[in-house]
Parts: C-alpha cells; structure tokens; sequence
C-alpha cells in the first residue's frame, strides 16, 4: 500500500534486532504511516523474527530502503527531520510536528550517530528510572501517536 502523501515518515537509522523493526513495520501499517529503513540492516528481511514481528502484514507496508542516510537524505522529500535520541536536548512533547514530517531513530545498540546528532536537534523521551534508553519499537509508538493525536488524526 502506498500512500501520496503519509501523514508521518518513520525513520529506522541501520536498525539491528528484526522484531524492532517488525513491531515498528506494524506500527507503521496501522497507522499508515511511511517506514524507511536505512542500510546497513543488522537482519535480513526474511529473517524469522521480523516475520513474527510484523511480515505478515508486509504487503500493507509503505516501505523504502536506502543505502546510506545521504542516499535517504537525497531521496526525502518535503518535510522537516525529527531526530531522537537519549542525548536529546528537549523532551519529544516540544516538537512542532506537522504531516509529512520525518521521525528518525538510531541502532539499538549506540542510538544516532554523533554526526546526525550534531546535524539535527534531538528531542529525548523523559526517563525517570535507572535505565540506558527505552526499546526502539516502544520508543517509535510513544512518539508517532503522541503526534497523530497531536495533528488531530484521531
């Protein structure tokens, strides 16, 4: 399924464990939305558990891959970039989000590279506990419907 014009684009910056990007694949079928996902993959896109996760609704996946992040970065199209990262400098809830928007996350493992981080304005989603960072797909599901609602999507 394709859409003109998504109401958000999520983006997966060389994303490693397939039920991650399974779940964030789902997330992105149910609430139409665009996935793109950024090479170097840590999985093959047959791999066992991206199917668990998500394949079996693959065929409803507005999905594009890219090579590097320059190559998504070429291929964008109108609409501004949302990096996040537990380095974010503000809370996710501040960002002025608009459709067609692109909400970019990092590797499970190091998160966003230094340089994009740099680049672009990183917004965090608060922690209280003792924890490194949040799971990639629960992180991808607090910020898109935070701003679906936000954009009066439902």
């Amino acid at each position: 399924m394709i859409r003109k014009r998504p109401y958000l684009h999520v983006v997966l910056h060389q994303p490693e464990i397939p039920a991650n990007a399974g779940n964030i694949a789902r997330l992105c079928g149910a609430a139409e939305l665009r996935l793109h996902l950024i090479h170097p993959l840590g999985f093959k896109v047959d791999d066992k558990h991206l199917k668990r996760a998500g394949l079996d609704y693959w065929s409803e996946i507005d999905l594009c891959y890219h090579e590097s992040f320059e190559a998504f970065l070429a291929s964008k199209e109108e609409g501004q970039l949302i990096a996040f990262s537990s380095h974010g400098s503000q809370d996710y809830p501040k960002a002025n989000v608009h459709q067609g928007d692109y909400l970019l996350f990092g590797k499970e493992t190091v998160g966003l590279p230094r340089s994009i981080r740099e680049a672009y304005l990183c917004y965090r989603i608060p922690m209280w506990g003792k924890v490194r960072s949040l799971n990639l797909s629960t992180a991808a599901g607090i910020v898109v419907y935070h701003y679906l609602h936000q954009m009066g999507r439902f």
